[in-house]
């Protein structure tokens, strides 16, 4: 069985790349996680996208996400019995799919930068009841898009960037780092780095689609405000996908 995993950006029709629309046409079912009712804006993204980029037939089936552990005592343990789930889900479907079809998964952004997907079609292989050959197409991270939005280049002249999660920021600003994008932070981390006058911030949230919010500054002085745009997408959509680069001052 053919599978493509397709990166999409963050949701807008005009960031899918050239590649990733002519393997999204080859596909004849995309299978998709269910998330529920609460992130449907996310789902009608994924429908306009399709709509606008496959002309032909094809199916979606919606496979019901497995439940996570948000404060597991294990946080590794825990991430790796939540992809074992998902494969295991997925893995269910294929093996009532026709094997001479080609099958489709769309991914947020960029497959190979903070998503599972890779993982969870590697662990399909491991449990050897499906035989799958599997590429992988590269999408627009929100990395870059918020590089792009706020017209910045993220590394300094002959510096390095860290690219890291809420979970791990603390860690490595104790470690040296200086120059770091954050991802997947639920809690904004970058709150207790204020008041130290010594760091910049910019900041962007639902890069890419109508309801992008950028703002940047000095992280003392503008935090209040990222924290109620933050809570207002919350508040209207039922989820933010937000991303930062965090920035030692130079004064």
């Amino acid at each position: 069985m053919k599978i493509f995993l397709i990166g999409i950006g963050g949701g807008h029709p005009d960031q899918i790349t050239a590649q990733a629309v002519d393997k999204l046409r080859a596909v004849d079912v995309f299978l998709v996680a269910d998330k529920g009712a609460a992130v449907g804006d996310l789902a009608q993204a994924r429908t306009e996208i399709l709509n606008r980029h496959v002309p032909g037939d094809y199916r979606v089936i919606e496979v019901p996400d497995p439940q996570r552990d948000r404060k597991p005592a294990d946080y590794g343990t825990a991430v790796l019995d939540w992809h074992d789930a998902r494969a295991r889900a997925y893995e269910k479907v294929l093996l009532e799919l026709d094997p001479t079809v080609t099958v489709g998964f769309l991914v947020w952004g960029d497959p190979a930068l903070y998503d599972s997907t890779i993982r969870v079609v590697e662990r399909i292989v491991d449990f050897g009841t499906v035989d799958i050959d599997y590429d992988v197409i590269p999408g627009i991270s929100s990395v870059s898009m918020l590089a792009a939005a706020h017209r910045l280049v993220l590394n300094r002249i002959g510096g390095p960037i860290v690219i890291t999660t809420g979970r791990a920021l603390l860690g490595d600003v104790e470690s040296g780092a200086d120059n770091i994008v954050v991802m997947l932070d639920g809690h904004l981390t970058c709150r207790e780095l204020a008041g130290t006058d010594t760091w910049g911030i910019h900041w962007g949230a639902n890069l890419g689609t109508d309801d992008e919010k950028l703002v940047s500054g000095p992280l003392d002085e503008v935090i209040g405000e990222i924290e109620q745009l933050r809570g207002e997408l919350k508040s209207q959509h039922g989820w933010v996908m937000d991303t930062y680069l965090l920035r030692l001052r130079r004064l």
